[in-house]
């Protein structure tokens, strides 16, 4: 069987971690994150982040496949809703 090539990507600000990672079988995406050892760069508990491939929000036990690029999303510091809120209420007083 062919090998499955996957990227794990987190990125923040200032920095992206990307690792290029091969696999022997279908995995979940979980334990692909995991294989990668990305965990160990970032301090993070992928149990309270959202995970996604290309854009896509994934479930951990979601199989790879050949190709896929697991995004590693951090938390949102401000509910995008209340910020475009907020601009409106700003952009109002002027």
């Amino acid at each position: 069987m062919k090998p499955i090539k996957v990227l794990v990507v987190y990125a923040l600000k200032n920095k992206q971690y990307i690792k290029k990672i091969k696999l022997k079988d279908k995995v979940s995406v979980k334990e692909a994150i995991i294989f990668s050892k990305i965990l160990d760069l970032i301090k993070i508990n992928i149990n309270n982040n959202n995970v996604g491939i290309y854009g896509e929000i994934v479930n951990l036990k979601d199989l790879v496949n050949n190709g896929d690029r697991i995004e590693i999303y951090r938390p949102l510091l401000v509910n995008p809703r209340e910020l475009r809120r907020r601009k409106m209420l700003l952009k109002n007083k002027k």
